[in-house]
């Protein structure tokens, strides 16, 4: 038994959204009398933690904390229209959405405030901690609090902004009728190091590291749990998930996540990530987001280390134990490439 350590690289791509025109998502955000703010989606949060960033883009558009604003992501009877969370879509276009409705709402508040104070709007600033100061004159001002109140039962307005992101359309080359699919794209490169074993075929991850960019990262603790989960969930598409060999008959296959085979904690390799941040010019604050990506580059730069280990070329997958045991004994055995 001989154990043949290899690596492999690869590098992707990834186009955000999923148009060639159109692809919208709107937003609303309103203000209750308290100051508080709640955005309304019907753009559900899988987990990637859109609730959170979307959050920000509006605390930060409006000026006020964060803690000051809710996201209801309710439903589609009850929200405003979304396309839907796919295709990396969410952090870009609703994040596009909320910043524009956030910012309908900002004007309404800062002509409330200015009502108030007796200014005009354009002479006020947010401290982003809940207040709404005179620029120049910080004794001046007034809390997010008390300028929502003198709307709502004062002056008679609604603190709202109605919010809506809609790619242009792509123009068509007359002649070869090539369109741009996507206004931006989010790139990654990553490199995979395996142990693989030739008399049982078992390949380990040894370590990966990877580099993306992704735009900006709004939250950068978000992104690095994501592009750790991502990564591991292409290990998992790479390495296990499969319901052979009881397909198509399933009766005797995994009856829940605890037969079905995925890796576990005794699995998990070192991982360093690099984020690279270069912002998207139509991206809610530059931000494209991780999305699909996360997972992406791990299944080929895994086929290419296994190749590099025992110079075997698998392209089905998972690539199971039994795969890499028949395509070494198909070629004779194991033959490591060179590593460089």
């Amino acid at each position: 038994m001989t154990r043949h350590r290899g690596r492999g690289i690869a590098s992707i791509n990834y186009p955000i959204g999923m148009n060639l025109g159109g692809d919208p998502s709107q937003a609303l955000v309103h203000s209750n009398p308290s100051g508080k703010f709640t955005v309304a989606l019907s753009s559900i949060d899988l987990g990637q933690g859109m609730k959170s960033v979307t959050r920000q883009i509006c605390a930060e558009t409006l000026g006020v904390p964060v803690e000051d604003v809710y996201v209801d992501t309710a439903d589609s009877d009850t929200g405003p229209h979304c396309m839907g969370s796919f295709a990396s879509r969410g952090t870009h276009r609703v994040g596009n959405a909320v910043m524009a409705a956030a910012r309908e709402a900002r004007g309404v508040m800062m002509e409330a405030a200015a009502e108030e104070l007796e200014v005009n709007a354009a002479d006020l600033e947010t401290d982003g901690r809940g207040n709404i100061h005179v620029k120049g004159a910080p004794h001046r001002s007034i809390s997010t609090k008390d300028v929502a109140i003198a709307a709502q039962f004062k002056q008679g307005k609604t603190i709202s902004g109605r919010g809506i992101f809609l790619v242009p359309l792509s123009e068509v080359n007359p002649e070869t009728g090539e369109m741009s699919p996507a206004t931006c794209y989010a790139h990654a490169c990553l490199v995979a190091e395996v142990d693989v074993d030739d008399e049982t075929g078992e390949v380990a991850m040894v370590r990966m590291d990877s580099a993306y960019e992704l735009g900006r990262a709004l939250n950068p603790r978000l992104v690095e749990q994501q592009l750790v989960g991502g990564a591991w969930m292409g290990v998992s598409h790479a390495l296990y998930e499969t319901p052979e060999p009881y397909y198509p008959e399933p009766v005797h296959g995994p009856r829940d996540f605890v037969e079905y085979l995925m890796p576990g904690p005794g699995d998990i390799c070192p991982h360093d990530i690099a984020v690279l941040e270069r912002p998207a010019p139509d991206g809610p604050f530059g931000a494209k987001g991780p999305g699909e990506m996360c997972a992406n580059p791990v299944l080929p730069a895994v086929a290419n280390a296994i190749f590099n280990a025992v110079g075997v070329r698998i392209d089905d997958l998972p690539i199971t134990p039994e795969r890499v045991l028949r395509a070494i004994k198909a070629q004779g055995g194991a033959r490591p490439q060179a590593r460089r």
